[in-house]
């Protein structure tokens, strides 16, 4: 089999002789690169994330991380993408890491990429119910419970998610372009008011590496999650062979620069020497109350919603990554083959339901045993959000550093074409700079979590990620003994790799 993959018949529906996989040649660059910047969600990082990173590490420095973690970032793409010219499939991380580090590795980390995208999808429920049974109890005078607005989203997602992928993408794109258009707006009148002046403070090294350095800098990974994810869309890219490295790069330059430009506009706009105090006391309505503050009223309600609809297009984002990953493991057998059924629109459909019922009984539990706590309406932001998404950042950022490493591996046997650098140099310093940021994440995610001192959540969540991981591990380990046609597809897109 050539290892550039084009499997055409890979997605043969469970239990039918007909070709029907997922969607050809259906996104471009332009919708890829929605798909990632939604799932990263612009007004969600700069109303939520930034104010929380300010607030809980008091470090003044937060726009300068953006630009770091972008250098980290960019370093790992030069590999990442010239492995996406050679491995097309809807697995992307999984079949990197089969391929790269070996089957049985492919299959732990492709439950970890479970799991961590599971927990980042599931985990911005808590936050879009919360923001939007607060939006509509405040507007218009209702007690909507958060789980209420939130089985909402989860409806239209589901929905979505078992329809043609152009579809997510064109509604995707319209959001993330309103969400960019209500960013901008809040950044020309931060930098219009400006109280202590046109200060550099945030970008000043100076201010970013003091001693909470390490957990503004996890904190801030946060933001880039889901950059990655135009790999999961190869087998539907128009052009796969350059489409997907090209997002993939636009996208962290576009996440870097904007994010570090808002979040220097939101430390002048406050002042440098109130930001964090500001940040503390009103924490995500920070924009929306600068706004009001400043005489936009008017675009303050607008941004609210627009932050409502950045997290619904980030649930949708995570939700398409979730149901190719099952489709894929499907296809490879490694899950029941019933996995990888599609519908007659080429969408996954049984990863998609599979991700659905995973997220509504989650959700139940959650609204469930948040009655009567006292958190009060703080409580889905504070558990539902805040566990599971630092619990994905935590695979998700371990998965970075594998693939790192897998490139190196790959390129010792498929080295025509590619120079030292991108073979060896570029993939190797970002296994060394994310593996960094990976440490750092161990080490701060008590206060990631929002937890005093050591306790067991800070154990009990990362473990969540790194025993379904051995298991895979182990898994696969059994298959190549006992079933060794299937471990031989594994990563291949079940089509069994020569090499075997």
């Amino acid at each position: 089999m050539s290892h550039e993959q084009t499997l055409p018949s890979a997605g043969t529906s469970a239990g039918s002789g007909t070709a029907k996989g997922l969607s050809r040649r259906t996104l471009g660059v332009p919708a890829l690169v929605f798909m990632i910047i939604a799932a990263s969600a612009p007004l969600t990082v700069v109303a939520g994330g930034i104010p929380s990173n300010f607030a809980v590490t008091g470090n003044v420095g937060i726009p300068l991380s953006f630009i770091v973690l972008g250098v980290c970032l960019a370093l790992f793409t030069v590999g990442y993408a010239a492995m996406s010219a050679h491995i097309r499939n809807a697995g992307a991380f999984y079949a990197y890491i089969a391929q790269g580090l070996g089957r049985a590795t492919g299959v732990g980390a492709a439950w970890v990429a479970l799991i961590s995208y599971n927990a980042m999808q599931i985990g911005i429920y808590g936050l879009f119910g919360f923001a939007s049974a607060s939006f509509l109890n405040a507007k218009l005078g209702l007690d909507v419970p958060w789980w209420a607005t939130a089985l909402v989203g989860f409806v239209m997602v589901g929905w979505l998610g078992i329809n043609k992928v152009d579809l997510s993408a064109r509604i995707i794109g319209y959001l993330v372009g309103l969400e960019f258009v209500a960013v901008i707006v809040f950044d020309v009148v931060a930098f219009a008011v400006s109280p202590e002046g046109p200060s550099v403070a945030g970008l000043a090294p100076s201010n970013l590496f003091t001693a909470g350095v390490g957990a503004a800098l996890a904190f801030s990974m946060a933001a880039f999650m889901g950059f990655e994810s135009a790999a999961i869309y190869s087998e539907e890219a128009k052009d796969p062979a350059r489409s997907i490295a090209r997002a993939t790069y636009i996208a962290v330059g576009v996440i870097a620069l904007f994010y570090a430009f808002s979040g220097w506009a939101m430390t002048v706009g406050t002042g440098p020497s109130q930001i964090v105090a500001q940040s503390q006391e009103f924490g995500p309505d920070l924009p929306f109350v600068f706004l009001t503050g400043h005489g936009a009223a008017i675009a303050s309600d607008i941004a609210q919603l627009l932050f409502i609809t950045s997290l619904l297009a980030a649930l949708i984002a995570f939700h398409n990554a979730v149901a190719r990953y099952v489709f894929s493991l499907g296809r490879e057998n490694v899950l029941p083959r019933s996995f990888a059924l599609v519908n007659a629109r080429h969408a996954p459909v049984a990863g998609s339901l599979a991700q659905s019922v995973l997220a509504l009984l989650t959700l139940v539990v959650f609204a469930i045993a948040g009655i009567g706590s006292e958190l009060a309406e703080l409580y889905p932001v504070l558990t539902f959000f805040t566990w599971l998404t630092n619990t994905a950042a935590f695979g998700l950022v371990l998965l970075l550093v594998l693939i790192s490493v897998a490139v190196i591996g790959y390129f010792r046997k498929h080295a025509a074409g590619h120079s030292l650098w991108t073979r060896v140099v570029a993939p190797a310093l970002a296994a060394l700079t994310l593996g960094t940021v990976f440490v750092l994440i161990v080490v701060n995610f008590n206060v990631l979590i929002g937890s005093d001192g050591d306790s067991a959540l800070s154990w009990i969540l990362p473990a969540l990620v790194l025993v379904p991981g051995i298991a895979g591990l182990l898994w696969g380990l059994r298959l190549k003994k006992h079933r060794p046609d299937v471990y031989g597809g594994i990563g291949f897109g079940g089509a069994p790799d020569d090499s075997v």
